[in-house]
């Protein structure tokens, strides 16, 4: 099929109640409407058979977004998400496999769905693998009447979603936790203070960070300077024992290199030392 599957929907102008009245006056297809409808699109591409055939099913998209209302997020979304799963499954349906389009639908919806709450629900990531998602979408159902698990409901929940059992916490505990407000209240005290306020860097003030770099580089500026005014042996042992990468040269190393005595490369060393730091404090 070449043609893209871009379908008007009824406008939702007004209220969520309004486009929900709308679309469940929309008349159902036969199954030999359904069927025809289904030809169409896939031998010839029929973009108008496979607007008729959502524009049935766009109920069935509200019934199953209805369930998923408990996760905070707007009904008006999730019908908006599930409709692009219906879109899909329309695109693919075939009618010879002896299904109606309802039931081949209902995986696309609920897949879309999903998704759309797993990347919003929070920011954080809280389900990764197949099995989390899972756990996700149905640890609420699967909550006794307390809503309390206890644990003994933690490994019977682990058991039938084939989780481990401190996944089934870990989820719990997102699940019953709040977001929290990054700025606060706004109020000055101790005891409304903001979370925006523990992430502060009291060092990361622009004028603060600019004096370290001008500070840093005067540094690197000067060392160079005292460098190039010790002999060449000098700034050599200093370079081979203070300035290199990795592991530095040890004094009996340099010693056998330049065929003097251990004792000799450290007065050289410390002598030079003392120098630069002279020229450095000048």
């Amino acid at each position: 099929m070449t043609h893209t599957l871009s379908l008007p929907v009824p406008s939702a102008v007004g209220s969520i109640d309004q486009y929900i009245q709308t679309v469940n006056r929309i008349p159902l297809l036969s199954e030999k409407e359904e069927f025809e409808l289904a030809t169409r699109l896939r031998d010839d591409g029929d973009v108008e058979a496979a607007r008729r055939m959502v524009m049935a099913h766009l109920r069935l998209v509200v019934a199953i977004a209805r369930g998923y209302l408990g996760y905070g997020l707007p009904h008006a979304d999730l019908i908006q998400e599930g409709n692009i799963g219906l879109m899909k499954a329309v695109k693919r349906f075939d009618p010879d496999r002896g299904v109606r389009l309802v039931s081949f639908a209902i995986h696309w919806i609920k897949a879309e769905i999903h998704e759309y709450i797993i990347r919003n629900w929070r920011l954080v990531k809280i389900a990764t693998t197949k099995a989390q998602r899972k756990l996700f979408f149905n640890l609420r159902s699967m909550r006794p009447d307390t809503g309390t698990l206890h644990p003994e409901d933690v490994q019977t929940v682990a058991t039938h979603l084939g989780v481990k059992p401190e996944e089934v916490v870990e989820m719990e505990t997102r699940l019953s936790g709040r977001d929290v407000a990054l700025e606060g209240s706004g109020e000055d005290d101790d005891e409304h203070a903001a979370p925006i306020a523990w992430l502060s860097d009291p060092h990361a003030e622009p004028s603060e960070v600019l004096e370290r770099m001008q500070h840093t580089r005067l540094q690197e500026e000067g060392l160079r300077s005292a460098l190039a005014q010790l002999d060449e042996r000098s700034r050599a042992i200093v370079q081979r024992r203070w300035l290199t990468e990795g592991d530095s040269a040890t004094l009996h190393e340099l010693a056998s290199e330049y065929g003097v005595s251990a004792e000799r490369i450290r007065q050289i060393e410390a002598k030079a030392m003392q120098r630069m730091r002279g020229l450095l404090s000048a």
